[in-house]
């Protein structure tokens, strides 16, 4: 298979590393308007190929003509969110480079299947399904597993256990309004709530949907991108793989949860052509209502952004 990641930054590049160490791909193209930095990135990952033991090819190039015939696109070109920008207005910006991308994409890989990083991560994912007409099965957002995996760090730091041990999940948009599920978490197979006190858990769960921003609080000048690398790469390696088991991912539903039309983190099982089916867990009545409002906040940020357009035009 060949994927293409739109974007060499942090996030693409470090993905591009992740993958290709993973040996999940035969090529992977990185391709950002800076040119050399596409190509500069590309060839010192390909240099670490006989130490990593990968076989992919990587590529960099400004020219979506190398991106012609992926099976897979990743999507993580776009602006940070800089102070004093709302959401409404990082969602304007990114929606040019994120459209820009998407068509000059499908149009060399008219079959490919999307998977979105650039935020806010399930706004753009519905841009990309508007911008391509694809089916909603092709048009997948990353942003689950990356919740999860920090919210089972924190519980693990808490509780001085392995993240392996934890077993949780973490739904809804990727955001403020993040639904980390603490009915459905469990640590060595005992409940959360049997094994921490309430305001702790209230913490941990705060902390996670501060994830990222504290990170930029430390950098300064950067976001996330090493974590961000492995959820996006596992999320590749259950398309390319597939092996039946429900992953955290945006998707489009239309009912699921009593959700309809909006795209929002759930448990989803991958296939090679995108998304295979969506699992509808038995969510507590708390969880339920946080993912329902999850999701309008996400509708109600597209909605915003297709208003701005038509003024535009």
């Amino acid at each position: 298979m060949k994927i293409s990641i739109i974007g060499a930054g942090n996030v693409g590049a470090t993905t591009a590393k992740t993958i290709a160490n993973r040996n999940l791909v035969s090529e992977i193209a990185l391709v950002d308007i800076d040119e050399g930095v596409a190509r500069g990135k590309a060839l010192d990952i390909a240099q670490s190929a006989s130490l990593a033991g990968f076989d992919t090819r990587v590529i960099g190039s400004a020219d979506y003509a190398e991106t012609a015939e992926s099976d897979i696109v990743i999507v993580t070109a776009g602006m940070a969110r800089k102070p004093g920008m709302s959401r409404n207005d990082l969602a304007h910006c990114n929606a040019k480079i994120v459209t820009a991308a998407v068509t000059a994409a499908v149009e060399r890989s008219p079959d490919c299947v999307i998977v979105m990083v650039t935020n806010p991560l399930d706004v753009m994912a519905h841009v990309a399904l508007s911008e391509t007409g694809f089916p909603k099965k092709r048009v997948i957002g990353m942003a689950g597993l990356l919740d999860t995996s920090r919210f089972r760090y924190f519980i693990a730091r808490e509780l001085n256990v392995s993240p392996r041990e934890v077993d949780a999940l973490v739904l809804g948009g990727h955001g403020d309004l993040m639904v980390p599920c603490v009915s459905q978490t469990s640590v060595g197979g005992k409940p959360l709530r049997e094994l921490l006190p309430g305001e702790t858990i209230d913490a941990l769960v705060k902390r996670t949907r501060d994830g990222g921003a504290e990170i930029v609080n430390l950098l300064k000048t950067g976001s996330a991108y090493y974590a961000p690398g492995e959820s996006i790469a596992e999320m590749i390696g259950a398309i390319v793989v597939p092996n039946g088991k429900p992953i955290p991912c945006t998707a489009y539903l239309e009912g699921e949860y009593g959700i309809r039309q909006a795209y929002c983190g759930v448990p989803c099982v991958l296939e090679r052509r995108g998304l295979s089916r969506i699992v509808e867990l038995p969510l507590d009545e708390p969880d339920i209502k946080a993912l329902r409002l999850s999701a309008a906040m996400v509708t109600e940020q597209y909605e915003s952004l297709l208003k701005t357009r038509d003024r535009e035009s």
